[in-house]
């Protein structure tokens, strides 16, 4: 670790500057001699360095959104590649030259801070080794010395002997103690947050190198920190559990207010989102205004969660616009137009149909037709003759191959083609 950290010994004067003008505020609060200030300096150096690292992470983020937009073609190749896993990668390769797409991005804030660490790793190891380094002069070299972070020298490590130990007016006891909680929370924050990515924040539903990435540093970083954190001094420990709290807290963030399309955390957005705007008919907000209108605008490209939100809001009696904006308004389904529907005529009963619309008339002959019919037909055609059945002329049956008088149901009205001699 020595050996590492000397690789970087060309910025441990900017570190420990850093650190001498945060220990100058915090003395003067909590005293120059005590743990508070030494380790409020090496806490506000992370923030500082945090704050910087700002535009990587935003850089982190964006590329991640990239990764969910390629996913598509990413599975087209995996299911066209499947039996040759080189020539797969091969393609995958290819993407992301093209769409300029870096899957390595989620570790550039580990990268970037890293020679701050080994910086910070530095200028402790020689704080207890008692040599000055970069501009901790003598007394603040004395200073450093003497505080203490819950009984726990700031330069004593877990796997220091106890002669060492007392030599920093301090016991082997209390330093392990302190060191191996220290560990045990740094670890479990570090697998805490690449869970709650890997979990919440990653659509599932095509498997990119980028998920077996991140599923492999999700065990793999708390295993490395739990080893190496027995070499770690005690105020590399406190910088590291700080940037872990603060890469935890980051990432709850932005799972919460930016979620990744497609993923679980999505889902639980929408589904505030939709809870506070049904509450209030309104979407309240120039910032969620933005989301409904791209959701809007991604028309039948939107996710299962995305039309599961446009449908909720449908069912509410809301209806989402270009802008973002909701108006009520009974909506149609998804894919419908909003035009009138045509309206199929009403069917028919049967024996409307075989007397062509026209109500029979009644077998009981003291019997009057209905309204209806009398006012669709002319009355005559309807009225009982009163003449005697006997007087009134009889019209000859019609043949219709069956012997009835009257046609069979479905058979063709008027003039019957005769049919041919061999089949009579």
């Amino acid at each position: 670790m020595d050996t590492i950290a000397s690789f970087f010994s060309f910025i441990t004067t900017p570190v420990s500057w850093v650190i001498v003008q945060f220990h100058t505020v915090y003395g003067a609060i909590f005293g120059p001699d005590t743990g508070w200030a030494w380790g409020l300096s090496i806490v506000s150096l992370v923030v500082l360095i945090r704050i910087c690292l700002i535009p990587l992470f935003v850089k982190q983020i964006k590329s991640t959104r990239n990764m969910q937009v390629l996913q598509p073609k990413m599975k087209a190749i995996q299911e066209r590649y499947k039996n040759d896993k080189q020539r797969q990668s091969e393609e995958m390769m290819k993407l992301y030259k093209e769409t300029g797409t870096n899957p390595l991005s989620s570790c550039l804030p580990i990268l970037a801070q890293s020679p701050f660490f080994f910086a910070l790793y530095h200028v402790l190891s020689s704080i207890a080794s008692g040599k000055t380094i970069g501009v901790i002069n003598q007394s603040l070299l004395d200073s450093a010395r003497q505080a203490h972070i819950f009984g726990a020298p700031l330069a004593a490590k877990f796997t220091d002997s106890a002669d060492k130990v007392a030599s920093l007016d301090a016991t082997q006891i209390s330093v392990r103690v302190v060191t191996a909680i220290m560990i045990v929370l740094m670890s479990a924050s570090q697998f805490y947050t690449q869970r709650q990515l890997m979990t919440k924040n990653v659509d599932l539903t095509v498997k990119t190198p980028y998920m077996q990435q991140q599923k492999m540093l999700m065990y793999i970083f708390p295993v490395i920190f739990m080893v190496m954190g027995i070499n770690f001094p005690v105020g590399v420990l406190v910088y590291w559990l700080t940037t872990n709290v603060w890469t935890m807290g980051q990432q709850m963030y932005v799972i919460n207010q930016n979620p990744t399309p497609g993923s679980k955390a999505q889902d639980q957005y929408l589904q505030r989102l939709l809870k506070g705007i049904t509450t209030h008919n309104e979407v309240r907000s120039k910032r969620r205004r933005n989301i409904v209108s791209a959701i809007v605008a991604k028309g039948p490209d939107r996710n299962d969660n995305e039309r599961k939100f446009i449908n909720s809001l449908s069912k509410s009696g809301l209806v989402a616009q270009a802008d973002g904006t909701v108006i009520k308004g009974e909506a149609l389904p998804e894919g419908e137009s909003h035009a009138t529907k045509r309206q199929q005529p009403k069917r028919q009963p049967k024996s409307k149909r075989h007397t062509g619309g026209q109500q029979p008339a009644s077998k009981t002959s003291g019997t009057k037709p209905s309204t209806d019919a009398a006012d669709a037909e002319p009355k005559t055609s309807l009225q009982k003759n009163d003449e005697p059945k006997d007087s009134q002329p009889k019209q000859p049956p019609r043949k219709n191959g069956s012997g009835g008088a009257r046609a069979k149901a479905g058979a063709r009205k008027g003039q019957q083609r005769p049919k041919h001699p061999t089949k009579k």
